[in-house]
């Protein structure tokens, strides 16, 4: 099996490098390099069976020889990034996906595309499924991201159903471990360096917005077992267990030993508008097509997470 992936020197991307070319994979990362790094893949880098294309996704996309599948990860999910480029984030999401597409076509190549869980937006519905539609904002600050994805599963149905491609759809909930940016802007490494510099937590209002936080070798294997799958609907992937943010700041400061304080504020900036108040996935599809849920306990992950982080601050 010979096989494409966009955003393949990201956090998500190089750990699903790493899985396939276990598995025996001929494996080639495209990634322009704007979140991703050549650290996150400098371990698969000198393999026969493994190359490294530095190539913006919104472009055309050249690759001799044939592909078995495209895995399309590229985007800018973190709020720090798509706040900062706006436009860029959406030509990821049109462009990008478009170009992947067209290159899945083009091979008879099987396509993945990993979407997100915001495209159920501050839901209104809990805990979500895939049947449910979404409450989004399209002309707010995080529509950039959430309409992006969205707009990208339209696409990639619309290829399915008109030219015949064999699509797949993950939505991915929200994922953390080794290899996230200490600047990603995100909760987890935004709590874990706080913890490990001993600088207050910030918690937004009283804490009571919830999160359900997947460990990134579970939901690589849930992307494997999607792949593999004959599974053409959007897939939940993510831990169902869902907590306060109040109380996964208080386990962050458990698990790393940190005496850092809990500070409540108000948010007034835009990284924080149309923020959900809960999300919680629905992984019922994705135990009966594809035989997965996830088996990293919090502690465990966040305990091989918090080292990981400690070992580069």
């Amino acid at each position: 099996m010979r096989v494409l992936i966009t955003g393949g020197a990201g956090f998500i991307g190089s750990h699903l490098c790493d899985l396939l070319a276990s598995k025996g994979y001929e494996v080639i990362a495209l990634d322009n390099l704007i979140t991703g790094s050549r650290k996150n893949i400098a371990q698969l880098e000198g393999s026969d069976r493994f190359e490294f294309v530095e190539h913006d996704v919104t472009e055309r996309i050249d690759v001799e020889g044939p592909l078995d599948a495209v895995l399309h990860l590229a985007s800018l999910p973190s709020p720090v990034d798509y706040l900062e480029k706006p436009i860029k984030t959406l030509k990821v999401g049109a462009l990008g996906t478009h170009k992947a597409l067209g290159l899945a076509k083009k091979k008879s190549a099987r396509f993945l595309l990993a979407s997100t869980s915001e495209v159920y937006g501050d839901p209104l519905v809990h805990p979500q499924s895939e049947e449910y539609w979404g409450n989004v904002n399209p002309v707010g600050p995080r529509g950039v991201y959430d309409e992006s994805k969205r707009f990208a599963e339209a696409l990639t149905m619309a290829y399915h159903r008109h030219h015949g491609v064999d699509t797949r759809i993950a939505r991915i909930f929200n994922t953390y471990g080794p290899r996230m940016r200490m600047e990603d802007g995100r909760v987890v490494p935004n709590f874990v360096m706080k913890a490990l510099r001993g600088e207050p937590l910030t918690v937004y209002d009283d804490g009571s917005r919830t999160r359900s936080f997947c460990y990134y070798s579970d939901l690589v294997d849930g992307l494997f077992k999607l792949l593999q799958s004959n599974e053409c609907r959007p897939v939940n992937l993510g831990n169902p267990d869902e907590m306060t943010i109040l109380e996964f700041a208080r386990r962050v400061l458990d698990v790393s030993g940190s005496n850092s304080e809990i500070v409540f504020i108000t948010p007034e900036d835009q990284r924080t508008k149309d923020d959900p108040q809960t999300r919680q996935p629905d992984i019922r599809r994705a135990k009966r097509s594809l035989g997965w849920s996830p088996k990293v306990d919090l502690e465990e992950g966040l305990r091989a997470t918090i080292e990981w982080f400690r070992s580069r601050v």
